[in-house]
């Protein structure tokens, strides 16, 4: 009897020993994984509102999946060139406009990504859907191009791309290089004018339009930013313009008005992409998917007026004002930079013949 009794005793006190020893261990687990080193994610963006930036995408992820996010800095073309001469780039994902996207993309750069990962790519607008089909980097967030003028320096009102060729702005019309961002669009808008799209003649037409509007031009900028002060000093009265810097420009000439075009404004679409060559692709998928969703997409439209394209993200009627949102996106044009890429280089000669000169 005492033997027996001795025995459970025993039992018990191993068995407590062995759950004691468990439960330490996994105690030791879960603050080695909170303690534990951050991972390491490098990413490639613009400069543009770097703080806000920050604060509003970069350090909740930091937090919430105990990364330490490196920043690579410049342009698009920069920071493009850059990784395309260094097979061995430590980038890990960079951010793009979607010309020099799909630059990266003819190029053999980028990852085709496994969007079962990336279930808030699910939730973009119909045309940022065209993206996730392709298989690479998603659009996060859009923008567009359309008119900004001073009503009293022109004297009339401004309804369509068409209007900018009018005899009354000579000298008052500023548009896009070629180069930006938005150049493409300039020179497929001025196909518009001449009834014949660029992609049925490469652009001939429209370079002929370009001609016509040539006196009326004041200014072809290479910087969005330097319409602020162009507008401001008087320099221009019309532009061809984006919706992101709009805000700037009428806070220092209240009086500038920006109009949706009749014919739409033209899109583009800044893109998220994975490098082919990075080391944590795992996490770079993990970014992705948080950088779309609902909550991290409306803090963007308030922190840096990104337009968001999940189309669960709310936004404010100040925001929407600023923004390319609902009916202005629906009824927006797009550029197939499959096919304007091929043409660039020839285009880029004849705007620079053209124009630059």
């Amino acid at each position: 009897m005492k033997k027996g009794f001795l025995a459970i005793i025993l039992v018990v006190a191993m068995s407590s020993s062995l759950l004691s020893g468990c439960s330490a261990k996994k105690t030791s687990e879960a603050a080695g994984s909170k303690d534990s080193k951050p991972k390491q994610l490098v990413i490639s963006t613009w400069g543009l509102n770097e703080d806000k930036l920050r604060a509003s995408l970069i350090e909740p992820f930091e937090k919430s999946h105990n990364v330490k996010i490196t920043l690579e800095i410049g342009n698009n073309s920069e920071r493009l060139t850059k990784l395309k001469n260094n097979p061995n780039s430590t980038v890990d994902i960079i951010y793009l406009a979607e010309s020099f996207a799909q630059d990266g993309i003819d190029a053999g750069l980028f990852e085709k990504l496994d969007y079962s990962k990336i279930p808030n790519a699910q939730k973009v607008n119909e045309k940022a859907k065209k993206y996730v089909k392709a298989g690479y980097g998603p659009a996060y967030t859009q923008n567009s191009v359309s008119i900004m003028y001073n009503p009293e320096a022109v004297g009339k009102e401004i309804t369509s791309w068409a209007d900018l060729w009018d005899i009354s702005l000579s000298k008052k019309v500023a548009i896009p290089d070629i180069t930006t961002t938005f150049g493409p669009a300039a020179l497929y808008l001025a196909g518009e004018k001449s009834g014949t799209s660029v992609t049925k003649d490469n652009g001939v037409a429209a370079f002929k339009a370009l001609e016509q509007l040539k006196p009326n031009l004041v200014k072809v900028y290479t910087k969005s930013s330097d319409l602020t002060n162009m507008f401001s000093s008087g320099e221009i009265a019309v532009a061809v313009g984006a919706d992101f810097v709009y805000g700037s420009v009428k806070k220092a000439s209240p009086k500038i008005k920006f109009v949706t075009p009749k014919e739409g404004v033209y899109l583009n679409f800044n893109t998220v992409n994975i490098n082919k060559n990075s080391k944590n692709k795992e996490l770079a998928h993990e970014f992705i998917n948080y950088a779309l969703s609902k909550e991290t997409q409306e803090r963007n439209a308030g922190a840096i007026q990104e337009t968001p394209v999940n189309v669960e993200a709310k936004l404010t009627d100040a925001m929407a004002a600023e923004l390319t949102s609902g009916l202005v996106t629906t009824n927006a044009n797009t550029i197939d930079y499959n096919f304007a890429n091929k043409h660039m280089k020839e285009w880029m000669d004849k705007w620079n013949r053209l124009l630059n000169q």
